[in-house]
């Protein structure tokens, strides 16, 4: 059983990591493809539309495989964890039936209005499908976030029998963490749309530097980036006040505090030891992680050693967390400077824009990182307090698993790859002669 249960998880994380993937860019490309439409319809411009077209495609494929996808997310439930539906189906099932009633069905019937639409619907049809699209993908967003929320942070529910019952669908949708939750997932995606758009027109710029779509592409993408980055910190430390407040192991692992302690150091780096249970080769700032976690320079943190035995492994919430931190603030500065240098001169140059196309995915990195720090830092409950994730694994044997398991990291494995080159392909078709000749006539006529 204990192989099953690890194998189980692994699985479980290979595909919640390759499904995250696309709904994370999909959430804010949406509203991108919105506002290039909006400039369209305001300007007149068509080199906006031949923004839209390409990004559309982008758009297009992403929802393809972040569907495929979350199907396969779907069939773990019965397949992996049937304790899960048997002890909390009450509230997972519906939740996961108001996404797809009031998200997934929205978003299938407008796409293809928005793929396919123009010119065979009128133009202000066509922008309202656009937006409707963006609008549930947000949706399809709330509802998951709800469901997720609630396993880390669970209310409104009363145990009969063993199962879980509703008392107030009101408590379980507002439940204390979502809004922080979901705030900082949108930021999330909105930044991994944004620094995905500036490194995939960095790659058509280095093709030809005067290609007009991708500069207006990359000046918007690190425009709002440079804006959102330092809210999305704001942001993650108005969720870390909140998960201090109702997940302290999740904080104290983070952190490597092992000891209570008031002033609590900030550590820059070290290798927590769960054997000892201490940090070896810690490199420290005094009281700065009280202060950032509390507001208090001599504020107090619980030690892991006062939630012991039941609080989450150590290490890969501690190299997790900062891995993220990391990451966004590379994001935050890369930002910056390239907005910066293309408002104020308007020129990047060749080794500036290599290195938005090597930040291209740098997103899609914080994210996993992130929700690999939420997800271990609720073990080892699968519903906080309510069901252990022992509890929920299936009996069935693990060479099963482990079957299943290989195929589908092979098929991820090769989707991804093809997918990227895609991307590619379409960014080098879209800096092509044909392309560049029907822009031009646009460009002087205008």
């Amino acid at each position: 059983m204990l192989e099953t249960l690890i194998l189980s998880r692994i699985q479980f994380a290979a595909n919640i990591s390759f499904h995250i993937l696309f709904p994370t860019l999909t959430i804010a490309l949406g509203w991108l493809l919105v506002f290039y439409k909006w400039r369209f319809n305001r300007t007149g411009d068509s080199l906006w539309l031949t923004v839209y077209y390409f990004w559309v495609k982008v758009f297009a494929l992403t929802f393809a495989l972040g569907v495929v996808s979350g199907i396969t997310m779907s069939f773990q439930f019965g397949t992996n964890w049937p304790g899960f539906m048997e002890k909390v189906g009450n509230v997972a099932g519906p939740l996961l039936g108001y996404e797809v009633m009031t998200a997934f069905f929205m978003e299938a019937t407008f796409l293809g209005v928005m793929l396919f639409g123009r010119g065979r619907v009128p133009e202000w049809l066509h922008t309202l499908a656009t937006v409707l699209v963006a609008v549930g993908t947000t949706i399809s967003a709330f509802w998951i976030l709800v469901l997720n929320s609630w396993m880390h942070t669970p209310q409104g529910h009363q145990l009969i029998d063993g199962v879980v019952h509703v008392v107030s669908w009101y408590e379980v949708i507002f439940n204390p963490s979502l809004p922080y939750r979901f705030a900082h997932m949108l930021l999330a995606s909105a930044l991994t749309a944004c620094f995905v758009t500036a490194g995939v027109s960095a790659y058509q710029l280095l093709k030809d530097k005067a290609f007009s779509p991708a500069k207006w592409a990359f000046k918007v993408a690190v425009t709002a980036a440079a804006v959102l980055a330092p809210l999305q910190m704001f942001v993650g430390d108005l969720h870390g006040l909140n998960t201090l407040e109702h997940q302290p192991a999740k904080i104290a692992a983070m952190e490597g505090v092992w000891e209570t302690e008031k002033g609590a150091p900030l550590l820059v780096f070290a290798l927590p030891n769960e054997e000892t249970r201490s940090n070896d080769w810690a490199i420290e700032i005094p009281n700065l992680a009280s202060l950032i976690l509390t507001h208090d320079i001599n504020g107090e943190l619980q030690g892991l050693n006062e939630f012991a035995p039941d609080h989450p492994p150590v290490k890969p919430l501690f190299f997790g967390f900062r891995i993220m931190v990391g990451v966004g603030v590379l994001m935050l500065l890369m930002s910056w400077f390239g907005a910066w240098r293309v408002h104020r001169t308007g020129y990047l140059s060749p080794l500036v824009l290599k290195a938005f196309v090597v930040m291209t995915f740098s997103g899609w990195f914080a994210t996993l990182a992130g929700w690999y720090v939420t997800e271990v830092g609720r073990q080892p409950w699968l519903v906080t307090g309510v069901l252990r994730t022992a509890d929920a694994v299936t009996p069935v044997a693990g060479s099963s698993v482990a079957l299943s398991l290989a195929l589908y990291l092979v098929t991820y494995v090769a989707l991804l790859y093809a997918y990227l080159r895609t991307i590619f392909y379409l960014a080098r078709k879209g800096v092509s002669e044909e392309a560049k000749l029907a822009i031009v006539p646009q460009e002087k006529q205008a």
